[in-house]
């Protein structure tokens, strides 16, 4: 439910703040007073449509802010984690609308889009009167009010579930019919494509490993020839080795006569002889890498050959030849057991269009029983709202072979508004007065089946008065007692049922250089004064006031 509303610069009212509750609240003031700018304003902050004229003027932007406490299980929670909103506590709906026609969206300080917090909005209040009465316009909105009615929802969500379902398996039988047919017309190909593919037997990654071998195998023929003239050099015929080990030979018997004259060079020397072998043993080792088989180059240039010429073929990178293949060969497969499996497939389908007809027919079946007891609720509920002449019916047309997501039945609110008329959808036989008033009854039987828990009547009292405004102040009252209601009126008797009555009036400031709306909350022992004001108008009489009293005793 609201609990509180807040508005900054909205028209006349540069600061307001008004404190909810359970129950029925009233909102009354002379005509003009702004009644209507603070249902803008709270439309604003549900969502409805932003306009710069709404931004008071000499301020740069207002604000509206709706505080409302929502139980934990209330679908404006799914709402809200839809939204990645995590909202443990209240929910605080704010909109922000700028003089440049730009408005911001907030949800728990949070920025939304605007069609996110319309959807909230839509969820927590419903805002009804003569001229604005959207939840009846839609014939779905029809049939959803009365599956609530009916208890249905469940039967209704599975329903709408099987529809899916049976959606999903008929769209895999033609999906799969196609494929079947689409591999019979491209059999022989297949088989060809296959067959020569499985001999290829071509692997993933293959060719780059290829070329990289061969590209390796090329360059260590060149290099060879190199590598072998230096080993010649090293350990050949003209090898060093054998001179270098001859001097130092010599040079150690001669050690003994002159050590310190030939040590060192013998100590050089042999360095030289490690440094060479060391050398010849570098170049045994790349010699023996260098060395490779002619024959295999070939196979593997035949292999890059063979890989490549087949990529062409197919018009498919050469890494992309093996999936090619097992493709190739699944579609071979639906040729053997496509058969089969269109069958399984169409009889999934069959059993569950077969579920979802039976359920269909059971919901449409809660549909039919329910709506005669709507039927006999709501001509109860509109007998003294001066509509004794008319007749509330729930039309349900069932066509199984239209079937949709909601079942068999297209459901639909008729009225007959006199007896000898014809009757016909609601929307288009109802007046304006006679539609809010059908509204107000429908809300009465229909309140704790899938309501908002806020529901706004805006002046729908408008042209009626004595017992028809008492009708409608006592459904009010009722329909208070299951969701809390706030009801813009100008009919005493509806105010004087009123838990909370509030009182909207201009208050002129700076001298009367600009007015502002004021809203204030009337204490119980001054609720009496306005009732008499509403009856009696500029000049309150103790006539009126007496009435006053007797509307409050009786509403008691």
């Amino acid at each position: 439910m609201l609990v509180r509303l807040s508005i900054r610069d909205i028209v006349l009212i540069d600061k307001l703040d008004l404190d909810f509750d359970k129950g029925l609240a009233v909102l009354t003031g002379e005509t003009g007073a702004g009644k209507s700018i603070l249902l803008d304003a709270f439309a604003l902050a549900l969502g409805g449509r932003g306009d710069a004229g709404l931004v008071r003027q000499g301020a740069e932007q207002g604000q509206v802010t709706a505080v409302f406490d929502v139980p934990a299980r209330h679908p404006a929670r799914a709402l809200l984690n839809e939204h990645g909103i995590d909202a443990q506590d209240d929910l605080i709906l704010r909109r922000i609308q700028s003089r440049d026609g730009k408005t911001r969206a907030f949800i728990n300080d949070q920025p939304v889009s605007v069609q996110a917090l319309r959807n909230l909005g839509a969820a927590l209040v419903e805002i009804h009167g003569q001229h604005d009465d959207r939840a009846l316009v839609d014939a779905a909105t029809h049939r959803s009010l009365l599956d609530a009615y009916a208890g249905a929802e469940d039967k209704a969500a599975e329903v709408a579930r099987l529809w899916d379902e049976g959606h999903a398996a008929a769209r895999a039988v033609e999906a799969h019919r196609l494929d079947v047919e689409r591999a019979q017309r491209e059999a022989d190909y297949l088989r060809h494509a296959v067959e020569e593919l499985g001999k290829l037997r071509p692997e993933a990654g293959e060719e780059t490993a290829l070329a990289e071998r061969r590209t390796t195998m090329m360059q260590a023929e060149k290099i060879a020839g190199d590598l072998r003239d230096a080993y010649d050099a090293v350990a050949g015929n003209s090898s060093p080795v054998p001179g270098f080990a001859s001097a130092i030979r010599r040079l150690e018997r001669r050690s003994t006569q002159a050590p310190g004259l030939a040590d060192p060079a013998i100590k050089a020397l042999d360095a030289a002889l490690t440094a060479i072998e060391e050398a010849r043993t570098h170049l045994e080792s790349a010699l023996r890498a260098a060395n490779y088989d002619p024959a295999e180059l070939e196979r593997i240039e035949e292999r890059l050959f063979s890989l490549r010429a087949a990529a062409r073929k197919y018009n498919t990178p050469v890494d992309q030849l093996a999936a090619l293949a097992e493709r190739h060969t699944t579609a071979l497969a639906l040729i053997d057991a496509g058969a089969e499996k269109l069958i399984a497939l169409e009889q999934i389908a069959a059993e569950t269009d077969a579920r979802f007809r039976k359920a269909a027919a059971v919901l449409s079946d809660l549909r039919k029983k329910a709506a005669g007891k709507l039927d006999k609720a709501v001509n109860t509920e509109i007998k003294p709202l001066k509509l004794e002449r008319a007749v509330f019916s729930t039309a349900i047309a069932s066509d199984p072979e239209s079937a949709g997501p909601h079942g068999f039945d297209r459901v639909e609110f008729w009225v007959q508004t006199n007896p000898g008329t014809r009757p016909g959808p609601l929307m288009k036989v109802a007046s304006g007065g006679e539609l809010a008033r059908f509204l107000l009854a429908l809300k009465v039987v229909l309140a704790d089946k899938g309501s908002a828990p806020t529901l706004v009547f805006d002046e729908i009292d408008t042209g009626v008065g004595g017992a028809v405004a008492d009708a409608i102040g006592v459904r009010l009252a009722k329909l208070a007692a299951r969701v809390q209601a706030i009801a813009v009126t100008h009919a005493p008797q509806v105010a004087a049922r009123a838990d909370r009555h509030y009182v909207i009036a201009k208050d002129a400031l700076d001298k009367g250089k600009r007015v502002a709306t004021r809203v204030t909350e009337v204490a119980a022992d001054r609720r009496r004064e306005e009732i008499a004001r509403m009856l009696a108008g500029a000049e309150i009489t103790d006539e009126a006031r007496a009435a006053a009293e007797r509307l409050i005793k009786a509403a008691g």
